[in-house]
């Protein structure tokens, strides 16, 4: 006897006993004509409360944030249509089947994800926190700890870390500026902690529960099961006798392994690994080439000189655009880049520039530095945050004040501190190599370097994990 199928006879049968009984279910509470399960009814809570929350916040700003936005929605009723499929379907065990499952949810996450490419958008840290978020989404995916993946309700939390990095960057630039984007970064935290994260815990602690034969994906009727009327006073006819076992057993030969697994178990099998590998013969050794030299050719020189590490994605560029943000782009050698003209309702955004020096005089909003390689910057004051992503080598130097200076994805940057920024907020993330230099005490001089830690160590104490900075000592 199909699983499926007696689980939505038994559910025809409760609704036949409300009506009977008199009672009148509400549409929000039934599907298709049939009760809905303790956890789509909680699903949908969440969508009514939280979700309706963050549409809500993001209808009063508007623009890009309401375009990703309703992405997220649209991903989220999606994963509501997910679940309630996953009962009428056995659990997969081929990577092609769940992918395609899945497809209708990666098409909405990679859709999020474009918003955040080409030209950075002035709302890129709302773009990105939305983005990066509805990677929880795919707790769904979890198949087992075979599998190599985390329990759904760790996922969700990881998940929720690496878009909370953006997410916060909302919360400090817009915290004295404007109340609705506060709202609207509020808003997505709780959506997903605790949100998502408490919901997954309640009901899908160890993944999604799911119910009939895999072929029921392409074979399955879309319409509803058609419910046989019963006479008063009599119990419904039993179903048939089932045709096939109601449980069919899954040998490990069935399910192949994945990734890393596969790797391994292909190594400890009796197979050569290395039988399609050709033999380097001895005139093929480095050692006995005749024309083997140390000695870089001229024209070597040149091609190598000609392929700066930083592409050129367009014209070098340095201009005030709609007169809200100075764009300084794909500056290339230019020591005396200077904007002096500027205000504090404008920002400056610095990307793909390398081996330049540029000066901000007066006081702006916000100041980004992205893409860029032994680049210099130095300004005075900024109202939000300074930002460093995705650089290499670069110097900044704060003369005045700045609440919040974040680096993300940076290897080596070199921050310089005047006495009035001392009380900033340094935030960094996937970065390595950051010094920071203050002024001495009593000195207007001599500058004290204090080197970030990069490592930590985390030990559990007291019933959680207690995280500190790695210290080294010796010679």
């Amino acid at each position: 006897m199909d699983i499926g199928l007696v689980e939505r006879l038994e559910a025809a049968v409760r609704r036949l006993e409300l009506l009977a009984a008199g009672a009148q279910p509400s549409d929000r509470d039934l599907a298709d004509g049939v009760p809905l399960d303790p956890d789509i009814k909680a699903f949908d809570e969440l969508l009514d409360n939280s979700l309706r929350r963050l549409v809500a916040a993001a209808e009063k700003i508007g623009g890009q944030i309401l375009e990703v936005t309703k992405i997220l929605e649209q991903a989220f009723l999606v994963e509501k249509e997910l679940l309630i499929q996953a009962k009428q379907t056995q659990k997969p065990n081929l990577e092609a089947l769940f992918s395609e499952f899945l497809k209708p949810l990666n098409e909405l996450i990679v859709k999020a994800n474009a918003m955040t490419e080409g030209r950075r958008s002035d709302f890129f840290n709302h773009l990105k926190a939305t983005a990066d978020s509805l990677s929880s989404l795919t707790w769904i995916a979890y198949l087992g700890k075979d599998y190599g993946t985390s329990l759904p309700t760790t996922h969700v939390e990881e998940s929720w870390q690496m878009a909370e990095f953006y997410n916060n960057k909302v919360l400090v630039a817009y915290r004295n500026k404007d109340s609705d984007h506060v709202e609207w970064a509020k808003a997505l935290k709780e959506l997903y902690v605790p949100g998502l994260r408490d919901y997954v815990k309640s009901f899908y602690p160890l993944g999604l529960v799911w119910g009939r034969p895999v072929s029921a994906l392409t074979s399955a009727p879309s319409s509803p099961l058609p419910v046989a009327k019963v006479p008063p006073g009599k119990n419904p006819a039993a179903p048939p006798p089932p045709a096939t076992p109601l449980f069919v057993s899954e040998t490990v030969a069935q399910r192949p392994k994945l990734g890393m697994s596969a790797v391994f178990e292909e190594i400890k099998s009796s197979k050569t690994v290395t039988s399609g590998l050709r033999k380097v013969t001895d005139d093929m050794k480095t050692k006995n080439q005749a024309d083997r030299t140390s000695v870089v050719s001229s024209t070597e020189k040149e091609i190598r000189a000609s392929s700066p590490s930083i592409s050129k994605t367009g014209p070098p560029t340095f201009e005030l655009q709609m007169g809200r943000k100075w764009a300084v782009e794909n500056q290339i050698g230019k020591k005396n880049l200077v904007i002096d003209k500027c205000d504090a309702k404008q920002s400056v955004y610095v990307y793909g520039c390398q081996d330049s020096v540029l000066q901000v005089k007066g006081k702006v909003n916000n100041i980004t530095i992205d893409k860029c390689n032994k680049m210099g910057v130095l300004f005075k004051d900024v109202l939000a945050a300074c930002e460093i992503v995705n650089c290499n080598g670069v110097e900044v130097q704060c003369e005045g004040s700045a609440p919040t200076i974040s680096i993300d994805n940076t290897g080596g940057c070199q921050l310089y501190l005047s006495k009035e920024s001392l009380e900033c907020s340094i935030i960094t993330a996937k970065s390595n190599a950051i010094n920071v230099m203050v002024r001495g005490p009593g000195s207007e001089i001599d500058w004290v370097e204090h080197e970030l830690p990069q490592q930590y160590i985390h030990t559990f104490k007291d019933g959680q994990f207690i995280t500190s900075p790695v210290s080294h000592s010796g010679v």
